[in-house]
């Protein structure tokens, strides 16, 4: 009985592996993918996210911008973080990140002390996922289980970053067709520009708002329009969340039914459209949007990730190996 007991257990521990390698070959991301090959990844990305955003809380929001911009353009691949090279021309430049990304530094921080930790293991793609949710942790918003597994890409796209990124100024209809193109709904689409109730913007992305557009809260277009002349000053930069921009809650979407959206394409979801009753909903009940965000987070997460063997793992976020 014992010597057939141990076949089995030999049989089913051979099953376990099997599986096991059989998700590494189908590409899959999984939340336990650095669980043996780096344990201390994510508690190494969420010590240095912590200490990132301490010090600067607007990091917190520069960090899940990247993650966005990163997944909206080819896929969750890591592209944006490559600087130019002589064979192409990154995304940095793009008119939707040029002037308005940041954070790179802190992300060359994140990889190298992941590198210390276990070299050329965790690539810049799942680092820029994980630290997207360190970052609206450290800033009181939900958490999410992390999908893993993501490859850096070899090559990025000024085009499609140009294409493929919603501009502050889009109506509701054309930020719909963009998250659609993603395969995001509008549900995950109102969910996600959530994430500006952290983070601030430029006055050259709403400066038609706060001069031109006619449903807008007076007071709150004179008050902004006090730091964003018709001309100049094209860096001055306004909370988008007037209440509590350095903390992250639901008071972005009492912003819009109060029509104090800062940028176009923020009161455009709440504008007499199919999107309103989900953004009252989301005043009444703030539990709600924490639940749908890190939902839409995830799924954002999953957009066309590169998985083994395509891509590669950079030692250095900036450059190919």
């Amino acid at each position: 009985m014992a010597s057939v007991n141990g076949v089995r257990d030999n049989l089913e521990l051979c099953f376990v592996f099997f599986v096991f390698f059989l998700s590494l070959a189908s590409g899959q991301l999984s939340s336990t993918y650095y669980d043996s090959s780096c344990p201390k990844a994510l508690s190494t990305i969420r010590s240095a996210v912590r200490a990132a955003v301490a010090k600067e809380h607007r990091m917190g929001a520069s960090l899940l911008r990247l993650h966005f911009h990163d997944c909206f353009v080819n896929g969750c691949d890591g592209s944006v973080l490559l600087d130019d090279t002589a064979s192409f021309t990154g995304e940095k430049t793009a008119g939707p990140n040029d002037m308005s990304l940041r954070g790179f530094d802190v992300v060359d921080s994140i990889k190298s002390q992941v590198e210390s930790v276990c070299p050329q293991v965790v690539s810049c793609a799942d680092i820029l996922a994980v630290a997207a949710r360190d970052s609206v942790v450290a800033l009181g918003g939900p958490s999410w289980t992390v999908q893993l597994g993501r490859r850096d890409s070899t090559t990025a796209s000024l085009s499609n970053a140009n294409n493929d990124l919603p501009a502050p100024t889009s109506d509701l209809s054309t930020l719909i067709s963009a998250f659609a193109k993603k395969g995001l709904s509008s549900s995950d689409m109102v969910a996600l520009s959530g994430s500006h109730t952290i983070g601030q913007a430029r006055c050259t992305t709403f400066r038609n708002r706060v001069y031109d557009d006619s449903n807008i809260n007076s007071s709150f277009a004179t008050s902004k329009q006090s730091g964003c002349p018709r001309s100049g000053s094209d860096d001055q930069l306004s909370p988008l969340d007037t209440f509590t921009p350095s903390f992250f809650d639901g008071c972005y979407y009492k912003n819009l039914v109060d029509n104090k959206g800062l940028l176009h394409s923020d009161q455009e979801l709440y504008n007499g459209g199919s999107t309103d009753s989900q953004v009252s909903n989301y005043v009444k009940n703030p539990a709600k949007f924490f639940t749908d965000f890190a939902t839409a987070m995830v799924k954002m997460g999953r957009i066309s990730p590169l998985l083994s063997p395509s891509g590669e793992v950079r030692v250095n976020c900036r450059k190919t190996n």
